[in-house]
């Protein structure tokens, strides 16, 4: 019994070993550990960076001092670390690596935060090149300071690097030396990126072409230069912008002006900001603040901390989706155009006297009528202050106590007719303040010129995914916001009030900061000479049909075609995101560009597309729900893949814009209208129908309308963007859209000669079967074929039983197995 007894203690109690196993393993060791030597290391560089300005004075006693004198309090060291880091300074710097010692502190801080689970990949790596590193300084710095070892207490390369180099000179010579650490280096920039070979081919290829053009030269006139294709990227605009050109103008001036014996005070308090969305003004400065929004990236799970035996490990599965090859830098989608240059915002008209300017005769002739006027039904207001805007002026009021806000808001047309003035609107009360808004249009309006918002820091440093600016508002702000977050825009208005001028902003918005390669649109324009500026950018910029038509949209039939298609193209994207498991297109592309998707699986990179339809009612009329339909679920679903649609209308009816229209398009922009009932049609309350036209517009989004001065951006402006654009490397082709054939068409097939057939009808029977995908689109890509061509393939490969017959928007069934079953039936055909 007490034998028994005795084993069943040494069963329960675990070996001296398993517990040395379970104490390494343990996740709070490692983090002690980790904090450890990132502390060490701390300590260390506040030794070395001290030794390079005490260490002249500590030398000697470090040298003849004995361990006694340096354990000694009063040891007279004067390096920060005391003299255990000095000593250790010392002996890493004179007597090992010199100052390339710096690498070890670094390794040593990338170990301690890999213990303690920040997330450091391949450990080992930097144990490489961080050992490269150090060996590699210690004999540069040895080899070039050779000659000054003794006449510095520092030793740059260390006594490594000194003897080594020494030897080295022996062996192969001075210039040798040279070479040997040339070659080293380039081979360790080869190790960390295998593009070092490409920039060097690229290095020398230039070198070599300079060296020709020399022999070669000719005179060219000036101005010519500008058209060659020279790499540059967006920081290069913004930097030529600040430097240029003036930043965003100082907000709006706040003017005092003194009322009658009624009016007590008039204070002079700067205005706060509009409900523009995302802003703050600090010192005359705009700035834009954007949440961020983090994709969290899902950590590698390590060695399971728990205790057992055997031992167990715990990997995660990586996804079916994900890439499994060898490593590979991050994917660029600009590649393919890496020399594009962005435009420059000296293609815009620059207006000189664009700021708005205080008439201080006017301001003070409309506070008297104003006064008078509240005066004359009873209404007593205490202060009175006006901010001044490029083309409206904003008189705020307080009235005094007792005075119901429905009684001045019924005055609208009582102050617009004391002012002698159009467009006059109440906003009662402002949002936010307890005060109540008139705003009064300015004898002198000032132009908003494209130049001063897209030229604006506001602009040129913004964050947002598709950044649109419009305009400015009444206090003088630039008005930005992201089409990412709206996500859909319903722009109205009346013929010539700016809806066009409007279009031209949002899409030169866009132009000025979205490589081709992120970007694609879809312009819809039934009238036909609106976006007709806009074609010379075709394979840059536009998407539309693999049938070879105009790049602008402007016959109703293709439109309802083109819509569907981006119906099509849009349900693809949701199987791709399904596919690889993230939730919208910014996650899906991220995982893309860090090679975690496999192209094999059809995954590929997603630009946006932004659908722009002008004249929406005239498409309404013409072809009804057939246009209706797909909108409608573009403009339900469509967020998530990055498909965006802004529809214009200058008709805002009931017929028009629907119920179905308004509830998918919260976001909506009206300019000046004719009636009340077409501005509640827009925004569901009045306030278009008071507005001045040339541009000035409300923009709403959630509770409260903005009130903004659009942008003038003028058709020649337009032209040199496009034209700057268009002289630079395109693709091959624009942006196809995948092919759509609706339900009730079905395809004659009876009437194909099989006797006549195409000479890829046997590589695309292959294709199809390989990739067991009847797509016309397919055969489109790999053949580079025309759709026409394409599809009278797919005829005959459905002819000849390879393909089912069409579904839809759905790709064919393929009916053929196997490689063996195709050539089983390619032999019966002949």
């Amino acid at each position: 019994m007490a034998k028994k007894k005795l084993d069943k203690e040494a069963e329960s109690t675990p070996s001296s070993p398993s517990k040395i196993v379970a104490v390494c393993k343990n996740e709070t060791v490692h983090f002690v550990i980790g904090l450890m030597l990132v502390i060490f290391s701390v300590y260390l560089l506040l030794a070395f960076s001290s030794f390079f300005f005490t260490g002249a004075a500590d030398q000697s006693i470090i040298d003849s001092g004995s361990s006694a004198d340096l354990a000694a309090v009063n040891n007279q060291v004067k390096n920060y670390a005391g003299s255990r880091g000095a000593q250790l300074a010392s002996y890493l710097i004179n007597d090992c690596f010199g100052v390339s010692s710096f690498f070890i502190l670094v390794f040593l801080a990338v170990a301690g935060l890999k213990l303690m689970r920040v997330r450091v990949v391949r450990l080992w790596k930097w144990f490489i090149g961080c050992t490269l590193l150090l060996i590699w300084f210690s004999v540069f710095f040895g080899f070039a300071f050779m000659d000054h070892y003794q006449d510095s207490f520092i030793y740059l390369g260390g006594m490594h690097g000194y003897n080594v180099s020494r030897w080295l000179i022996s062996q192969v010579g001075v210039p040798g030396v040279w070479m040997v650490l040339l070659i080293t280096a380039v081979c360790f920039f080869i190790y960390i990126s295998a593009r070092t070979v490409i920039w060097l081919r690229k290095l020398f290829a230039l070198s070599f072409l300079k060296r020709e053009k020399k022999g070669k030269e000719e005179i060219i006139p000036e101005g010519e230069g500008d058209q060659e294709f020279t790499t540059s990227q967006p920081q290069e605009v913004e930097f030529n912008l600040k430097r240029t050109y003036k930043q965003t103008p100082p907000p709006a001036p706040v003017m005092d002006i003194q009322a009658e014996e009624p009016v007590k005070e008039f204070p002079v308090n700067q205005p706060e900001p509009e409900d523009s969305p995302l802003s703050d003004e600090s010192e005359g400065v705009t700035m834009v603040f954007e949440p961020t929004v983090s994709n969290p990236v899902p950590a590698v799970q390590e060695e399971s901390l728990e205790e057992a035996e055997p031992g167990f490990e715990v990997e995660s599965a990586a996804s079916e989706e994900e890439y499994q090859g060898p490593e590979l830098e991050p994917y660029n989608p600009t590649k393919d155009l890496e020399n594009y240059r962005f435009p420059t915002i000296d293609l815009m008209k620059h207006f000189e006297n664009d700021d708005p300017t205080i008439d201080m005769d006017e301001q003070n002739a409309n506070k008297d009528r104003i006064i008078n006027t509240l005066r004359s039904f009873g209404i007593e207001i205490s202060t009175i202050k006006a901010t001044v805007g490029p083309t409206v002026t904003l008189y705020e009021i307080t009235p005094e106590q007792g005075v119901r806000i429905s009684k001045i808001r019924g005055l609208e047309d009582d102050i617009a007719l004391s002012l002698s003035a159009d467009g006059i609107r109440i906003i009662a009360p402002i949002p936010g303040k307890g005060t109540i808004g008139i705003e009064v249009p300015n004898k002198n309006p000032k132009i908003v010129s494209g130049q001063s918002v897209i030229g604006s820091k506001k602009f040129q440093e913004s964050k947002y995914d598709l950044p649109i600016v419009l305009g400015k508002t009444i206090t003088n702000e630039v008005f930005m916001f992201d089409l990412c977050k709206m996500p859909h825009v319903l722009v109205a208005g009346a013929t010539g009030q700016g809806k066009s001028v409007g279009l031209n902003a949002i899409i030169t918005s866009l132009l000025y900061k979205k490589h081709p390669a992120e970007l694609k649109f879809v312009l819809v324009d039934p009238k036909k000479v609106e976006f007709s500026i806009y074609s010379v950018i075709e394979n840059h910029f536009l998407a539309k049909l693999p049938d070879g038509g105009e790049p602008i949209i402007t016959d109703v039939t293709k439109v309802v075609q083109t819509l569907n298609s981006v119906c099509v193209e849009m349900d693809t994207r949701y199987d791709l995101l399904k596919m690889a498991h993230v939730r919208n297109i910014r996650e899906y592309n991220e995982k893309f560009i860090n090679r975690r998707l496999n192209p094999e699986k059809g995954h590929k990179f997603m630009p946006y597309i932004v659908v722009v339809i002008d004249e929406f009612g005239d498409l309404i009329m013409t072809a009804g729900k057939e246009v209706e339909l797909p909108i409608a679920r573009i403009a339900q679903l469509a967020r998530a893949v990055g498909i965006h649609m802004i529809i214009a209308t200058q008709r805002p009816t009931t017929n028009i814009i629907t119920g179905t229209i308004k509830a998918n398009f919260p976001a909506r922009i009206a300019f000046r209208v004719s009636a009340m009932m077409d501005s509640r049609t827009i925004l569901d309350r009045p306030g278009a129908n008071r507005l001045i036209g040339k541009g000035d517009m409300l923009f709403l989004q959630g509770a409260d309308p903005v009130r903004v001065q659009c942008a003038f951006i003028d058709t020649p402006e337009v032209e040199e963007i496009t034209k700057f654009i268009a002289r630079q490397q395109s693709y091959p082709t624009p942006f196809f859209l995948p092919e759509y054939v609706s339900e009730d068409s079905n395809s004659e097939v009876g009437d194909i000669d099989m006797g006549r057939l195409d000479p890829l009808f046997e590589d695309a029977a292959r294709l199809v079967v390989i990739h067991q995908q009847g797509s016309t689109s397919l055969i489109q890509r790999k053949f580079a074929i025309g759709y026409n061509r394409a599809g009278r393939i797919m005829d005959q490969l459905e002819k000849a039983g390879i393909v089912g017959p069409t579904q839809g928007s759905k790709a064919r069934d393929v009916l053929c197995i196997d490689d063996n079953d195709l050539e089983m039936r390619l032999n019966n055909l002949q």
